[in-house]
């Protein structure tokens, strides 16, 4: 058995080669640059105005209006002094041009403006090279695109990006007792559930399951559905077998294919029976079949292991602190996560802990952690995983 601190390292140095793909700008949401990015130009490209309004020559509260540049209008202007020309927002300002009025404080008759008050040097200009200059460095390596970088790049006319792939998952759910959701079930048997929670945890931090299968509690049945699943991914996650019972399976059928135990059991609750296995480059969780262990596991271990596959500079979801909303005190003889939610920012243990227990997870937003009897009372910080 390992304590959480050890099973997190283990994970952390596992040594990999990550893979690289190109990948249009559309469908680039979430991925990781494989190389630093290099501005092509200067942004903006040239002085543009900021808003709508009046690009002004010299600085005076009376002008003659000699014309009118819009967006995307690539005829060269240029102002003699005490003249002005209606401009909108993006559109380049003419040569000359000494600042931009906006036009809520101006008035035009016959061909004059003016301004109700005296215009100021640079006043909404958006100056040549303000975000960006030619050959700057716009993102580096392991930068993990969100929808500003997208806007950005394309920007720059990055119709494609170098990425670092993200890791293929399988997904294998096991039990005699489990029935898919909408077939009838008889006595004894429950429906399945913790294949949609964890292709939903996928979903919710940008990965997807590329298989899902689920394997009766039978030895030669799940040694051969391990093998196959194994063929066509890089992450397999297991859901249940993995305990000491008479029908747990799994790790004798991972070590028939090869896979190499990294850890096995973690000085936690819930999710004291995880698995860690590695044959080549290839990674499997054998997580709990309890569905509240389940899913903390995919957001304590599983998680960080994905982000280190598709090239992450950071892995796993941060740590916070927050106050408690009451006392607590941890006496269940391990380290532990706690289903919570945060309430008027402070953090409130919810009913439910058990194992199978996943209605409290689910009104929950944060896993809570607490130390092997530590205790605590009302305002005192607690640490926190945010899970939504």
């Amino acid at each position: 058995m390992v304590t959480i601190e050890e099973a997190l390292g283990i994970i952390e140095d596992q040594k990999i080669d990550l893979k690289t793909e190109v990948r249009p700008l559309e469908a680039s949401l979430g991925y990781a640059l494989s190389k630093n990015i290099i501005s092509p130009f200067d942004v903006p490209e040239f002085d543009n105005s900021a808003m709508d309004g009046y690009a002004l020559s010299g600085l005076y509260q009376e002008y003659r209006l000699v014309g009118e540049v819009a967006a995307g209008d690539s005829t060269i202007i240029s102002l003699n002094d005490g003249e002005a020309v209606r401009i909108f927002t993006g559109a380049k300002v003419p040569e000359n041009t000494m600042a931009v009025m906006m036009q809520e404080k101006t008035s035009v008759k016959d061909k004059t403006l003016f301004l109700d008050e005296m215009p100021k040097v640079g006043q909404n200009i958006r100056k040549k090279g303000g975000q960006l200059v030619e050959g700057q460095v716009v993102f580096e390596k392991g930068h993990i695109l969100n929808p500003p970088s997208l806007a950005l790049m394309g920007s720059l006319g990055r119709s494609e990006l170098e990425v670092f792939s993200k890791p293929r998952v399988n997904i294998i759910t096991t039990g005699n007792e489990l029935v898919k959701p909408g077939q009838p079930k008889l006595e004894g048997q429950i429906y399945e559930s913790n294949s949609y929670a964890i292709s939903g945890a996928l979903q919710q931090f940008g990965f997807e399951h590329h298989q899902k299968t689920q394997i009766q509690d039978d030895f030669e049945a799940t040694k051969a559905g391990i093998q196959t699943a194994l063929e066509s991914c890089d992450v397999l996650i297991i859901s249940g077998g993995i305990s000491v019972g008479d029908y747990d399976f799994v790790k004798q059928s991972l070590e028939e294919n090869g896979v190499n135990e990294l850890f096995y059991k973690v000085f936690q609750k819930p999710g004291k029976p995880l698995y860690f296995g590695r044959k080549d480059n290839k990674f499997v969780f054998a997580l709990p079949g309890n569905p509240a262990s389940s899913l903390t596991c995919f957001y304590v271990y599983v998680l960080p292991l994905l982000h280190k596959l598709s090239g992450y500079r950071r892995t796993g979801l941060p740590t916070y602190q927050f106050p408690i909303k009451h006392g607590y005190e941890n006496r269940f003889g391990r380290p532990s996560f706690l289903k919570a939610a945060i309430l008027d920012g402070k953090v409130e243990v919810l009913d439910g802990q058990g194992s199978s227990m996943i209605q409290s997870m689910a009104k929950g937003n944060v896993l809570a952690f607490v130390d092997d009897g530590e205790k605590l009372t009302a305002g005192d910080l607690i640490r926190c995983k945010l899970i939504s």
